[in-house]
Parts: C-alpha cells; sequence; structure tokens
C-alpha cells in the first residue's frame, strides 16, 4: 500500500504512555495528530510535502511504536544527525514528549531508521 507518488510519512508514538502512564487511546491519538500537523504546517514549502498533500486521497502513513520518552529522544537525535525532517511533539504542560513525525519523504530514504520499530497497536 503506498501513495502512487512513492511518498510516506512516519509517525512513531511512545507506547508507554497508555502501558505505564494509562493515557487513554484517543488522547494518544491526538498527540500523533498534533505531531503530523505541526511538522506538515513547519515544512508546507518543502517539494515534498506539497506533492504528498497534491493527491490526499493517497497520503501513507506508517504509524509505530516506540518503548519509552528516551528510546524517542534517541531516535529524534538519529534523525537530526541523519537530516531527516520531523517534529517531536511535546505536550503542554506536562512537558512530555509523546511522539514525532517525519515531513513527508521517499520511504528508501528514510526505512532505515525506523525498521526495528513496530506497528502501533
Amino acid at each position: 500500500m503506498s501513495s502512487g507518488n512513492g511518498l510516506i510519512q512516519y509517525i512513531v508514538v511512545r507506547k508507554d504512555l497508555i502501558q505505564k502512564l494509562q493515557w487513554p487511546i484517543g488522547a494518544v491519538i491526538a498527540q500523533a495528530c498534533h505531531a503530523c500537523s505541526a511538522v506538515m504546517h513547519i515544512h508546507s514549502d518543502d517539494s515534498a510535502t506539497q506533492e504528498y498533500t497534491s493527491d490526499l486521497d493517497n497520503m501513507h502513513k506508517c504509524i509505530l511504536e516506540i518503548e519509552s520518552e528516551e528510546k524517542l529522544k534517541n531516535l529524534a537525535v538519529k534523525l537530526e544527525q541523519n537530516n531527516i525532517m520531523h517534529k517531536v511533539w511535546v505536550e503542554q504542560p506536562e512537558n512530555y514528549p509523546t511522539c514525532l513525525a517525519t515531513k513527508p519523504c521517499k520511504k528508501e530514504d528514510v526505512q532505515i531508521y525506523f525498521k526495528k520499530l513496530k506497528l502501533f497497536k
């Protein structure tokens, strides 16, 4: 399942928010929505973002889970070091990094950073 333009957006959500901190699933989904909205706004002038949103009915997203805040932060550092544009969503007023979303990008360029993560469930 992929969009015709070969672009994908990865969203990585902290699983411990549900398992350990007992956040409602709707609150966790809202975090992912915030991260997606923010990264799309920040990179709205980017050619890949414009291409991705030119066919709204065929956008491709991959929602993954990560075990903890520490692992989310480590992933963000790795993405920054490799110039993979993304947004870490930090929920306020708690100041919890809850998830991250990449800007739309070619799957083959970024999938290596996400291969070890499982689909969110």
